[in-house]
C-alpha cells in the first residue's frame, strides 16, 4: 500500500472514527472471519524515541495489545530517522501474522518544536489510523462507524508535499545552541564540568550538511588519604564538518573533516580529512527496516602532539584509509545491527585496526527472546603513544590511552515471559523505584 505522512494536517481535519466497543473476543483464526465481538490482537515492536507503550494502549483501547507476537493478527513496528529540520519521522508498518501477509505502511512527521506530547499525540494518532484500516480490510469493520469530517481534503492518501515546494525564508537550514553546566562531588570529591556547542544543518533530497563547534571544560578535585589534594583541569576544543551528496539510487558521496584537541591520544591538534564514497545494497529508502552499505573513506591527517611519541615524532602527516561494512534490520523475528570495519595507515600497511560490533534481538519461540550487544577490537595503530608512558594516576584515571593489542565488550540477556497474553491495562498509581540502602 502507499505511504501515508499525517503530520502535515490537522487532526480534526482527518476523518473522526467513533469506535463502538462491542465487547472482548478472541482472535480469528486466518481462515474464519472474525465473531461480532471480536477484536484485533495487536503486538507493539518498537524502542528508541517516543517508544511509549503504556501512552499507545491508553489512546487506542479499542484493540487487544498482546504480549507475544504469536497471539497476534498483526505485527506493528514502529521505527524513526532524524530529518533534516531537527525533527524525525515515525514510520509505522503493519505486517499481518495470518496466510495473507497483510502489509501497510504510514508515516507521521515531528517537527523539532513539538512538545513530547504532540509528538505522542501524532503517533498514536497515525496507528490509530493504521489500525482502523487493518481493520476495515480484515472482517473488523464492525468495530467501528465513520462520521466524516473536513471533506474531499481530509483524504488520508494526500500526498507529501515535497521540500522544493515550499518557501522557506531559512534555506532548510537549521542552528542549535546549547550549554550544560553539571556539578557532582561528595565530600572528598568535585567534578565541575561544561559542555558547550554550536551546530548548523541542512538536509535537501540531494544534499547533506552539517558543521557544529565545541568545548568541554572539567576540574577534577580529589582528597588523598595523605592529605594532598589531586587536582586536574582538562580543556578540549573542536570543530566537525559533514558535507553529503546523492549521486544515484545506490550512491553518496561525501567529506568529512575535524580540528580537535585529543589528551588522552596524546594530540595537542589534530586535524582530518578524508572524503567517501558509500554503496547501499537496499534503496535509501528501506533504511529504517534494512540497510546494507558498504563505506570507504580514505584522506590525510595532521597530528602535533604533547609528548614526542614512542616512534620519536612530535607532530607528523599521516594518510589513512578506512572501510567499514554495516547490516542492520528490523524484522518479526526481532533485529540485528552488525558493523565490520577496518582501517590502516598508507605509510605502514602494517599499522593496522579491525573492528567487529554488533547488536540485536531474537525471537526463539513464544516468551523466550535473546537480546545481545557486543564488540571486538584488534588494534595495531596507536602511533600516538607517548614515549615517556604514564603515572600511576594518569593509568588509574584514563588520562592517558595504554598500549593494547585489543579491547572488547559483550553483554547477553535472555528474556522468557509467560501468563497472560494480553497487555491492554495501564495503572499509573505509586511509580516507586526500586529500594535503596545507601
Amino acid at each position: 500500500m502507499d505511504i501515508h505522512d499525517t503530520a502535515s494536517r490537522p487532526i480534526h481535519a482527518l476523518p473522526a472514527a467513533v469506535f463502538l466497543l462491542l465487547g472482548l473476543g478472541h482472535a480469528p483464526l486466518p481462515a474464519q472471519q472474525p465473531s461480532p465481538d471480536a477484536r484485533p490482537d495487536i503486538f507493539l515492536d518498537c524502542e528508541g524515541d517516543h517508544c511509549d507503550p503504556d501512552y499507545f494502549r491508553t489512546e487506542i483501547p479499542w484493540v487487544n495489545w498482546v504480549r507475544q507476537r504469536q497471539d497476534a493478527d498483526v505485527h506493528l513496528i514502529m521505527t524513526s530517522e532524524e530529518t533534516g529540520g531537527g525533527g524525525r519521522v515515525y514510520r509505522i508498518d503493519l505486517l499481518g501474522t495470518a496466510d495473507a501477509g497483510y502489509e501497510d505502511r504510514l508515516v507521521h512527521t515531528a517537527r523539532s518544536t513539538d512538545t513530547d506530547r504532540e509528538t505522542l499525540d501524532g503517533i498514536a494518532h497515525t496507528i490509530g489510523i493504521a489500525l482502523l484500516r487493518f481493520a476495515s480490510e480484515s472482517g473488523f469493520g464492525q468495530l467501528v462507524e465513520f462520521v466524516e469530517m473536513g471533506g474531499p481534503e481530509a483524504d488520508p492518501a494526500a500526498r507529501v508535499v515535497s521540500g522544493t515546494e515550499v518557501d522557506d525564508p531559512w534555506n532548510f537550514w537549521v542552528f542549535s545552541l546549547n550549554g550544560t553546566p553539571r556539578i557532582t562531588g561528595e565530600k572528598t570529591r568535585s567534578v565541575r564540568r561544561v559542555n558547550l556547542n554550536a551546530s548548523a544543518s541542512r538536509v535537501t533530497p540531494d544534499w547533506k550538511s552539517s558543521i557544529s563547534i565545541w568545548t568541554v571544560m572539567i576540574r577534577t578535585e580529589i582528597d588523598l588519604p595523605d592529605g594532598g589534594v589531586y587536582l586536574d583541569d582538562f580543556r578540549a576544543y573542536g570543530t566537525d564538518h559533514f558535507l553529503g551528496y546523492s549521486l544515484a539510487d545506490h550512491w553518496s558521496v561525501g567529506m568529512q573533516s575535524q580540528v580537535r584537541t585529543h589528551r588522552r591520544l596524546n594530540q595537542k591538534v589534530r586535524a582530518q580529512f578524508s572524503p567517501a564514497l558509500e554503496y547501499s545494497v537496499f534503496p535509501y529508502e528501506e533504511a529504517t527496516r534494512r540497510a546494507l552499505t558498504v563505506l570507504y573513506q580514505i584522506g590525510p591527517s595532521f597530528q602535533r602532539y604533547n609528548e614526542e611519541t614512542i616512534y620519536g615524532e612530535t607532530s607528523e602527516v599521516r594518510w589513512k584509509q578506512l572501510m567499514e561494512v554495516e547490516l542492520s534490520q528490523r524484522q518479526p523475528w526481532g533485529n540485528t545491527s552488525v558493523t565490520l570495519s577496518g582501517s590502516s595507515y598508507l605509510h605502514d600497511s602494517e599499522l593496522r585496526r579491525l573492528s567487529l560490533s554488533g547488536s540485536g534481538a531474537l525471537r526463539i519461540a513464544r516468551g523466550l527472546e535473546i537480546r545481545g550487544d557486543g564488540r571486538i577490537a584488534w588494534v595495531q595503530d596507536q602511533i600516538y603513544l607517548s614515549a615517556k608512558g604514564l603515572t600511576e594516576a594518569e593509568a588509574l584515571l584514563n588520562i592517558k590511552e595504554r598500549a593494547q593489542s585489543f579491547n572488547y565488550t559483550l553483554g547477553i540477556t535472555l528474556a522468557v515471559n509467560f501468563g497472560s497474553i494480553y497487555n491492554n491495562v495501564v495503572n499509573n498509581r505509586l511509580r516507586l523505584g526500586p529500594l535503596s540502602f545507601n
